[in-house]
């Protein structure tokens, strides 16, 4: 049986469908429309396209970041809802990790980088071994000048991938195809399955998104606060 997949952690709005071997279906698109507009017609398109019916599914995944704060909010919202509706169990997939998923280099350090503002990268570090990627570098935030500095470092060399490589092609040596380090909800489906068959669910109520940091309007209530108290 399928699963659907979700990621809506940056400006990319994708949805695919994936069974155990199979990329069934998939669908991607980067404009400044919002998520909110796009996703559920992009789902209902799918299911529709790839002739599969929601009761079919057994199982819905997310990109669970991190990533854009309202894009990983209403990607997960959206998860929840159908989970709940549907009565299937729930699965969330690392962002950073589904986007080293989707490029099985061995011999190579991946990373994964996502626009963190104000300079700053969402950052991880992955290596494919025996056709699975394991994390090497949990996500954190970085400068990414700091980021690019510790690559370089590395013993093994490395690859850029996700929205801050684009954003930063310019000082890239080696830039990665936007094909390739477009994060995909294909890579998410996939992953989901493989995590499905490892006996993975999670709650739908208490799984929140990965953040790593602050949003600004907490980090600017808190100032405020402060400044109400000096």
């Amino acid at each position: 049986m399928p699963i659907l997949a979700i990621d809506t952690a940056t400006l990319v709005s994708s949805v695919a469908i994936a069974t155990t071997d199979t990329l069934v279906a998939e669908l991607m698109i980067q404009t400044r429309k919002t998520h909110s507009e796009r996703l559920m017609p992009h789902i209902a398109s799918l299911l529709n396209m790839a002739e599969i019916t929601q009761t079919s599914l057994k199982a819905v995944a997310v990109s669970i970041g991190p990533g854009s704060f309202t894009g990983l909010r209403i990607g997960l919202a959206t998860a929840k809802a159908l989970t709940y509706a549907l009565n299937i169990p729930l699965i969330g997939v690392p962002t950073l990790a589904a986007l080293a998923f989707s490029c099985p280099v061995p011999g190579v350090i991946l990373a994964p980088m996502l626009d963190a503002q104000k300079g700053n990268v969402y950052v991880g570090l992955y290596e494919w071994r025996e056709d699975a990627v394991y994390e090497i570098q949990p996500p954190r935030v970085l400068a990414f000048a700091a980021a690019q500095a510790e690559l370089v470092k590395l013993e093994k060399p490395a690859l850029m991938l996700g929205e801050a490589a684009v954003m930063h092609k310019a000082d890239i040596v080696h830039p990665v195809p936007p094909h390739v380090i477009m994060p995909r909800a294909g890579s998410v489906a996939v992953m989901a399955q493989v995590m499905y068959g490892q006996g993975i669910r999670h709650d739908v109520a208490a799984l929140e998104p990965l953040y790593i940091r602050r949003s600004e309007a907490e980090v600017l209530w808190e100032r405020r606060q402060a400044q109400e108290h000096c």
